[in-house]
This record gives structure tokens, sequence and C-alpha cells, in this order.
């Protein structure tokens, strides 16, 4: 099936569930429709893996991960101090296990698979992590995936055991946030679209990438370990706003440490997962596009082109540009909440079929409320961690806010195209005036990204959440700034740890 045709199937179907509670499923392909054939590609993706090297990877391409890794050490530490982080911690010792590998943010060691499942879960608890919008033929058709998190936690397990070095765990990173990202633009859009949550499923091949780089299996056991894998992933939309879609996140961490463990002792598994006929591009797309992923991983890296966007709120980043704007609205015109009659914002369906939790309740549901994340910055004129609570939600001043905020399908948004978020505001003033407000895209994507440093003011605002001591917190800081020297990444730990 010719790619833009997956596009337009899948939009077509979306477009008509715009308007209710849960998006619609999209339509079956045609049974007329060839599977794509790319004889060899699991291969090909197992020897990128084990043959690149730290020097292949460009300058720009290693100082956009650094600043990617630091966000993600920091959300560790903020998702330590979520509700979820005591459970997960009861859960393992429940299960017994003792080990050596850090859970960030306590004082707590597993092996590497269950620490690396641990924090993946805190990294995503707040959904405050870094994203990946696939793109086809330069359209984005709103497959997200966050790479940082599958790929950083398993990877600082097995550095931090075995104390090897900056360079060998940001080597594994970066092989890993491209092979899941590449797997991701290649999927058909319909994997989204019909309920996998691409972070499960992808980000389980971005952790047996890292890991197996680290482990240092050949191209055979590497490409066992995909297959391992993939038989591993999981996750389904229709968890997003609960406690499942984060861990979603820390059991593809955990499933890279598994595949990779398990291929390291001779276990076997289909030498052709990605491509085969009853493989994972069939089975959990229906298809794919070979031109997304055939000779393009690390040509160009995912950090070059299309980009990884680094969040401002912890929220959907489908709500982002929108609050953005919303947010400068407020302070060039010192709005207040009585000045405000409603707020009209208008974006494309994608945005709409995905951000669907209308009138939220919880902070988890918040996270995919556009309506809340406008109001809660009309009313608190902020929008960080402390404002996704479940008391915050269910103040009576939100929940009238929120009633005031019409979210809709615009025809303009629609044809600016898929390559952008585009998010047009109107917001109704009760003196008659109407304030508009228009933006692409948000702070921290690769339009307009963000600095290291304001990328640091954001750890330490993650630090101060978990009331992290501001001496580690500035030496986590000076650690990733120089990365690439570090000779023993467990000398990271007792930054992270208490």
């Amino acid at each position: 099936m010719i790619r833009r045709d997956f596009v337009k199937s899948s939009l077509v179907m979306a477009a008509l569930a715009a308007g209710k509670e849960r998006p619609a499923a999209s339509p079956r392909a045609a049974e007329s429709t060839p599977f794509p054939k790319a004889a060899g590609l699991t291969k090909y993706v197992s020897e990128f893996i084990v043959n690149a090297k730290y020097d292949h990877i460009p300058a720009d391409v290693l100082e956009l991960g650094r600043k990617s890794i630091l966000d993600g050490f920091g959300l560790a530490l903020a998702g330590s101090a979520s509700v979820m982080a005591p459970l997960v911690r009861q859960y393992l010792q429940g299960l017994g296990v003792s080990g050596q590998a850090a859970i960030i943010g306590s004082g707590m060691k597993a092996p590497a698979r269950f620490a690396a499942f641990a924090n993946g879960v805190s990294i995503h608890a707040d959904d405050f992590d870094d994203t990946q919008l696939a793109v086809a033929k330069d359209r984005v058709y709103g497959l997200l995936t966050h790479p940082s998190v599958t790929t950083l936690t398993p990877a600082f397990a097995i550095c931090e055991l075995s104390q090897r070095s900056g360079k060998d765990f940001m080597l594994a990173y970066h092989l890993g946030v491209e092979v899941e990202s590449k797997i991701a633009e290649a999927i058909d859009p319909r994997h989204y679209n019909d309920g996998f949550h691409s972070t499960g499923t992808c980000g389980s091949f971005g952790s047996a990438a890292a890991c197996a780089r680290l482990r240092g299996l050949d191209a055979q056991k590497t490409a066992y370990a995909l297959g391992v894998a993939a038989a591993e992933g999981g996750g389904l939309r229709d968890n997003f706003g609960s406690m499942t879609k984060p861990f979603h996140a820390g059991h593809a961490s955990e499933n890279g440490t598994v595949a990779v463990d398990l291929a390291a002792l001779g276990w076997t598994a289909a030498p052709d997962i990605l491509e085969g006929a009853l493989g994972f591009f069939q089975a959990a797309g229906g298809g794919f596009d070979p031109g997304s992923i055939v000779n393009r991983l690390g040509n160009p890296w995912t950090f070059a082109s299309p980009g990884i966007s680094i969040k401002p709120f912890p929220s959907g980043s489908l709500t982002h540009p929108a609050m953005g704007e919303m947010l400068g609205l407020i302070r060039k015109n010192d709005l207040k909440p009585a000045d405000v009659e409603k707020i009209d914002i208008g974006t494309s369906h994608n945005l709409t079929t995905t951000l669907y939790h209308h009138r939220p309740t919880t902070g988890l549901q918040a996270k995919f409320s556009m309506e809340f994340g406008l109001s809660i910055l009309l009313l608190d004129r902020k929008a960080g961690l402390n404002e996704y609570t479940d008391a915050v939600v269910q103040r009576p001043d939100v929940q009238e806010m929120i009633k005031r905020v019409n979210f809709y399908v615009d025809p303009e948004a629609e044809a600016a195209g898929f390559d952008k978020m585009t998010s047009i505001l109107k917001v109704h003033l009760k003196d008659g005036r109407v304030l508009p407000g228009h933006a692409d895209f948000a702070k921290g994507s690769p339009p307009n990204p963000m600095s290291f440093e304001e990328v640091a003011d954001k750890f330490r605002g993650c630090a101060e959440f978990a009331k992290w001591p501001r001496d580690k917190t500035e030496g986590v800081i000076n650690f990733i700034k120089t990365l690439e020297t570090a000779s023993d990444m467990s000398k990271l730990s007792g930054l992270l740890t208490t």
C-alpha cells in the first residue's frame, strides 16, 4: 500500500470520530493490498546496532541527545515522588529480588531489568518526557513515541553495573532511540490509530537495541533479541489517563534487558520479526513503509530530523502549542478568569482524537485534556507538576472554567498539514473583545528548541519537586555536561539515590 493511502484512510475515520468521547478505530486495509517486501530488514537493523560507532554520531546529534538524557534523569527524580513510585517499590519488594542497579530517587537497588522497569515508570509517570512524532513524506500522522524513557533506563542500569563509560552509554542510548523511532515511523498509522501505544510496542525494540549493543551480542543474537522484544511489547491507548500508561513505558524498558539476556544464553526467535509475513509490522499495523527505515538508520539520525521534542508542560505534547500561546496571551494582556467569557481552541482532528478527556476528574486524565491545560493557565498562570493533581483538577473553579473551553476541529488547522500541531485560539472576553492566538509548534520542539540551560532549569524544577538535595542536583547537571568524558557511569548513581 502506498504510504499516503495509509494516512488518507486513517484520517477519514478519525475525522468522523472527532466529536466522540473516544477515538474510533481506523479502517482495515483492503484484503487485496499486498504486504510490502523488505527482505533482510531485521538483519539490516541488527547489523546497524552491532556495527555503529560513537564517532559515527554527528556532534549536533550528541548535543541534542545530551539534553534529552538530562531531561530523562530529572523526570526519573520527579516520578520517584509520584503516586506510582511507592507501588512499584512495594511490588519489587514483594518479589524478594536483590541487585545492585539504582532505583532513582530512592535507596533501593534491584537487578537491571527491574531497575529499568521502575525508572521507566518514574520517567513517564508525569507524562513530561520527550517525544517523537513519526512522519511519512513530511507529514506527521500522529504516531507518538517517547524514545528516551525506554532506552535511557536499561542502558543506565547495564552501564552502572558494568562500570561502563559515558561514551558507551551515549552510543547505546542513541542506537536505541534511532531504532525505536525509525520503526515507529515505518509502521502503518493504523497501529497507533487503532489503539496501540507505540512507546510500549516500538519502545521495546529501542530497549533491546541499547541492551544488545552494551552486552556485545553479534548480529544473529541481536536479531533474536529483537524477536523476543517484539513478543514482549504491548500497550493500549485506552489506558491513557491511568497508571497503566507509565506501565507501558516501564515494561518496554524492561523488555530489552530480558530479550538480550535470553538471546545471550542462546535463546532463539524469528530472524525476520520486522518484515516477516506474520511478524511485527504485519500483525501490529497491517503494513509498513520500507522507505522510512531501509537504509535510513543514522541517515539522518532522528535527533537531526524530524527531531525530538522536550516538553515544557507535564501533559500530552499535543496540548503544548496551544498552552504556550495561551500563556503568552495571559501575560501580554494581564488576563484574569473573570475577564473571560469562553475560549475557542481549534485544531486538526489529530489532536481532538488523542486529547479525549474533555471533562477530566483526575490529574492523570488532565494530562490528556486540552480544556484543563488552558483552564489551569488562566486560573493559576502556571501548569507544572503541582497543578496536574487530583485535588487541583477537582477544584470547583477549575471544573467551571473547563466548561467554558470549546475544543473543536478547525478547517484551517486541518488544512495546515500534519507536520504541525496547529492550534487556533480565540479568547472571548466579557467586554466583547476577542483575543486571537495561533501556534504551530511548542517551546522545546525542533523548530523552537530549549537550550541546555533551559533543560537544566527544568531538571532543577523536577529535582525540587522530589525534594532532592541541591548539591546532588547540580552534581547531576555537571556530570551530564561532560558525559562523554566520564570513565564510569556508576559514579552518577550516588547523585541520583539516597
